[in-house]
């Protein structure tokens, strides 16, 4: 199949290596023999989301994801239509607070997300950073990965990860994590969180492979080192709360 991505400012919203997040989705399916062709779009650019079979945006700091909201507003009818349709998309780090009604800065002011879902972000005075283990309800494996925020995320009703045994939350220690609609996946883990959880790439590339009407060729090849990965940090992980 000949695919195509669309990632959302890539320069302002990059921290915490996001970027190869579409670099590894894109990758595994290459390996399943498909094309993949990623449009970047940076403010200002047009870009249209008829027909993407992926859109992602990464992570940034406050003060970037309001800038990055300023233009991404224009999108918003968009990215609500191609959700309901079924699109596969990613937003990760702060890009997911965007996906919500609004955002409420430390100082007090807030400004609109593109309401695609009807959370709500309120930032405090203080980073919270810890690493996280949790569980989702489309695969068994655990789901880990790194905890940098300042904001708490009230008001999801269908969370990517339906328990946090360890770290942080959408509203503090051990409450469910990031945000999960039909293919649309969000969450404020970094590492980034495709790179680090085998299993939740596979997810997104079926749910890509899904709004095809496909499903994943049932002999796929692995990649050693993401499991060996995966497996060293789940385990640690796991030493630390059933020690």
């Amino acid at each position: 199949m000949e695919l195509r991505f669309i990632h959302f400012y890539p320069d302002l919203m990059s921290l915490y290596g996001s970027y190869a997040n579409v670099a590894v989705l894109r990758r595994y399916l290459e390996r399943l023999g498909d094309a993949v062709a990623v449009e970047t779009v940076a403010p200002g650019e047009e870009a249209d989301l008829t027909g993407a079979d992926f859109l992602f945006m990464g992570a940034g700091t406050e003060r970037a994801a309001r800038a990055a909201m300023e233009d991404f507003a224009r999108f918003g009818p968009a990215v609500k239509a191609a959700g309901a349709d079924g699109a596969a998309m990613l937003f990760a780090g702060t890009a997911m607070e965007l996906l919500g009604a609004s955002v409420t800065e430390a100082d007090g002011t807030s400004y609109q997300g593109v309401g695609l879902a009807g959370f709500s972000t309120v930032h405090g005075g203080r980073r919270l950073t810890e690493d996280v283990y949790g569980h989702t309800d489309l695969f068994p494996e655990a789901v880990v990965g790194f905890m940098n925020k300042c904001g708490a995320i009230s008001g999801v009703e269908t969370p990517l990860l339906c328990s946090v045994e360890f770290g942080i939350g959408n509203e503090g220690p051990k409450t469910p994590e990031g945000f999960h609609w039909k293919n649309v996946f969000a969450s404020e883990l970094t590492g980034p969180i495709l790179v680090k959880n085998p299993k939740l790439l596979e997810a997104v590339a079926a749910a890509i492979y899904a709004r095809r009407g496909k499903a994943l060729p049932e002999e796929r090849a692995a990649d050693p080192w993401a499991e060996r990965g995966y497996a060293v940090t789940e385990q640690e992980l796991r030493r630390r709360f059933t020690r």
